[in-house]
């Protein structure tokens, strides 16, 4: 093009800041912008925008004395103060440093592009997409569909497109990265690891069994992590679910070092318990002979009380759900009640509301605020002869008692849920409490509600059977109840059997800190390789513990003559400390750990058993948990990468 008549236009129009690096010349109709490092020319016209002229600066090789951070700089600062608050920046950009660290991937030669002053990793973003699929759930696909594709052609036009296919393999690759370094954190663990064991499906069906490790660090720290997320097959039966277990801990290498599982309160799940029980137990590898290892879930137990709760609340609850529908199903009926709420006096300060079915919580707000309107509603009746399903006398006066029952286990969750990470001392006595109630509530006259009543003791009683010596030994190690809770409660539970049991409760404390001790023996003589693990000499093939337990009985012994007081006399002769708000458990055994060596030892493994397993956004769920739709179509062995490093990561980012 001939440019001899060519002048540079020089406007204020031009806002952008690649005109830092162009000249814009008109030549008669046309403009042109020129690069003022390689002179090549570009359309200059308005209606062509800037795009093309950035993507030639990325690729310019003249302009190498100016980088891409640099090309938006000056917009950047002139928004700065505008329109960005200055405190959620910073935190963004303390998020986005924290993940360039934890996420820092090896970098090869082939993979770095050079740009100007700066590099683009392909491999280092490649494997930051699959980490962000991974951390969010998103579908793998998204990396095909074609607004994702347009967004990062335009926001970084060097960074080679992944199939669906790739990104799966990348994740697979993190996956195997991640795991090892969950093993290796796993073989160092000061204590000992429990597990919870959970059922999920997909909405096709499918069935999955999910493994997670429950352990407090060495910097007591209540952790957790999921190790397994196996699919199964709905004709397994008890022994191919309880050899998918043991497979699952002798791959992880943690068989050794169990202390505890914890299953639903099903009695499908006994046959499992007892045969991997049956499996360590031959090896000596429990605690207390497996006295504490079979733990049910606190929190499903008391699902199934309030199942059977609402139950027997069905028939009432369908007429008050009828009634609030035909409240609010006009103004006209509406401002009737309203007058007629007016004139019993019986005025609430919250508004009736229909429940969620799969939130049984909710049901129990729906039915309680429905009580508060019990007389407008049987005025209503009198007075309008279209509606006619009001509750009797008798059936509210059940509903009221049976409103209370739901009442006590909505409380108990809530006091489950209330920590993020519970420990083990939290259940006791507030499970004390609900047994305590449920003595009382069969006394009922009513043969309606004491046989309701006697359906929900006889759940807890089965689950009080397998868990109260876990649940009495976890409250003995906090310093603000000691034993004090197992006198006060055995006492009103079993009249003149409590001393008996209150005996069993202290001979299981005294044997599992006899067993503690003897594993920090082995520590400071410098013969064991693993703390609270199974202590072997090397090369030994017999358990130096077998080898030495007359002796450790005549240290004990010859101890107790002496008069030296163990560190679970001194603890359990101390005052309670005192109980407040913000007492941690957690950080009281850390603190006091030099003075009760053993017994810190002992807490470690204790406190941090899961004696409730539900999740807090589950908690009061009438159904079970279900896989994501976009991940359950993928197969068994991706799903379960998924499952875990999303765990894994969310974890890390959250520590």
């Amino acid at each position: 093009m001939d440019m001899s008549d060519a002048v540079i236009v020089k406007s204020t129009r031009l806002k952008s800041v690649v005109w830092n690096d162009f000249d814009r010349i008109k030549k008669g109709d046309k403009c042109i912008a020129v690069c003022r490092h390689c002179k090549k020319k570009l359309s200059g016209s308005s209606t062509s925008g800037t795009s093309h002229l950035r993507n030639h600066l990325i690729r310019c090789q003249r302009r190498s004395n100016l980088g891409i951070p640099q090309l938006f700089a000056a917009r950047e600062k002139k928004k700065e103060g505008t329109y960005l608050n200055l405190d959620q920046e910073q935190k963004k950009d303390e998020a986005f440093n924290l993940v360039n660290i934890r996420f820092e991937q090896e970098q090869t030669k082939d993979d770095i592009i050079n740009y100007g002053s700066g590099n683009f990793d392909q491999r280092r973003s490649r494997f930051d997409l699959a980490r962000m699929i991974i951390l969010h759930g998103y579908p793998l696909d998204m990396v095909e569909h074609v607004g994702f594709r347009v967004f990062v052609k335009n926001l970084q036009p060097l960074f080679e497109l992944v199939t669906s296919e790739r990104v799966e393999a990348d994740c697979m690759e993190i996956y195997g990265k991640e795991k090892q370094k969950v093993k290796d954190m796993l073989g160092k663990l000061p204590g000992k690891i429990s597990l919870t064991v959970d059922m999920w499906a997909s909405l096709d069906g499918t069935e999955y069994l999910c493994l997670t490790a429950h352990y407090i660090d060495e910097s007591w720290q209540l952790n957790k992590k999921i190790l397994n997320f196996i699919v199964v097959d709905s004709s397994h039966t008890e022994d191919k679910h309880s050899e998918i277990i043991m497979e699952s801990l002798m791959d992880w290498d943690i068989d050794r070092n169990l202390f505890s599982m914890t299953f639903d309160s099903y009695s499908t799940n006994d046959n499992v318990v007892f045969r991997i029980r049956d499996r360590l137990s031959q090896n000596k590898l429990l605690s207390c002979d497996g006295q504490l290892f079979d733990v049910r879930c606190a929190a499903n137990v008391i699902n199934m009380m309030s199942q059977d709760a609402l139950e027997a609340l069905c028939e009432m609850t369908d007429k008050i759900r009828g009634s609030i529908r035909y409240v609010k199903s006009s103004q006209v009926i509406q401002e009737k009640f309203n007058s007629i709420v007016h004139q019993v006096g019986g005025e609430s300060r919250r508004c009736l509301c229909l429940d969620n079915p799969l939130q049984w919580n909710s049901t129990y707000v729906m039915v309680e605020i429905a009580l508060d309107y019990r007389d407008a509603f049987a005025l209503l009746q009198e007075n309008d002869p279209v509606y006619a399903m009001c509750p009797s006398d008798v059936e509210w006066d059940r509903v009221n008692i049976i409103t209370s029952y739901l009442k006590l286990f909505v409380g108990v969750t809530n006091v489950f849920t209330r920590f993020k990470s519970p420990t083990a001392n939290l259940y006791f006595p507030e499970l004390c409490e609900v047994y305590s109630q449920l003595n009382e509530w069969c006394k009922n006259a009513d043969d309606y509600i004491s046989s309701l009543a006697l359906k929900m003791r006889s759940k807890f009683e089965e689950y009080w059977m397998r868990c109260s010596l876990s649940l009495a030994v976890a409250v003995m190690l906090d310093p603000r109840f000691k034993m004090k809770p197992v006198d006060y409660y055995y006492a009103q539970f079993f009249g003149s059997g409590a001393p008996g049991r209150i005996s069993d409760v202290f001979e299981c404390v005294k044997t599992l800190y006899n067993e503690h001790s003897t594993c920090l023996a082995y520590v400071d003589q410098g013969l064991a390789w693993q703390v609270g693990g199974s202590s072997r000499l090397p090369g030994s093939g017999r358990d130096l513990r077998d080898r030495l337990t007359g002796f450790d009985k005549f240290l004990h012994e010859t101890t107790e003559i002496d008069g030296t007081k163990s560190d679970l006399d001194k603890y359990l002769e101390e005052p309670l400390f005192p109980r407040n708000a913000e007492f941690d458990i957690l950080n009281w055994w850390k603190v006091h750990a030099p003075r009760y060596p053993i017994l810190s030892m002992m807490a470690r493994n204790v406190l941090g058993i899961p004696v409730s397993k539900v999740p807090i956004d589950s908690t009061f769920n009438t159904g079970g948990r279900v896989l994501d739709r976009d991940w359950s179509s993928m197969n068994p062995a991706t799903i379960q990468a998924l499952m875990c490093a999303q765990d894994w990561i969310r974890s890390e980012l959250e520590s």
